[in-house]
């Protein structure tokens, strides 16, 4: 073979590897953008909670995980100083893109809307719920998009 053959043969192949790794680049960084925004669309929407207790200034608390649990006991996500709340009351969580709200067994139950609660059931921004002597008012917020980062205006060149 002639050296400009073999020449050409290189090049081609040379050009058909990069054209393969350029390929196989964008192919990944497709698939894990849109994982990405399949994950980002799970997100769990914020619930904000407005607490008014007997005697005391109302509180409003912000929560963006999954599950939380109302109750005395410390270690509950959102703790009560109630003395007619349980240790572990009442348990809200983020389900097939509903809020839920559930009795877990307190002795003085809880009332959703002024009505016994006997099952879990969905809330709806709005909604008031009771603990013992405390309420709660139900605040569905709506997330913040999942945007791209900004890029930074370049600075001009200096000489």
């Amino acid at each position: 073979m002639s050296g400009p053959v073999v020449f050409a043969l290189r090049a081609l192949l040379a050009a058909s590897l990069y054209a393969f790794l350029a390929w196989a680049f964008y192919s990944l960084w497709r698939d894990i953008s849109q994982e990405g925004n399949l994950l980002a669309s799970r997100r769990v929407p914020p619930i904000g909670l407005t607490i008014l207790r007997p005697e005391a200034a109302p509180e409003v608390r912000h929560f963006s995980t999954p599950e939380l649990t109302i109750g005395r006991d410390p270690a509950c996500e959102c703790p009560v100083e109630d003395d007619s709340v349980s240790a572990r009351h009442a348990r809200l969580h983020h389900h097939h893109g509903q809020w839920w709200l559930e009795d877990l067994g307190s002795t003085n139950g809880v009332l959703l809307n002024q009505q016994k609660l006997v099952m879990p059931t969905v809330l709806m921004n709005g909604d008031e719920f009771s603990c013992g002597e405390t309420r709660f008012t139900i605040s569905l917020l709506t997330p913040l998009p999942a945007s791209p980062t900004r890029k930074l205006p370049e600075r001009p060149e200096q000489d």
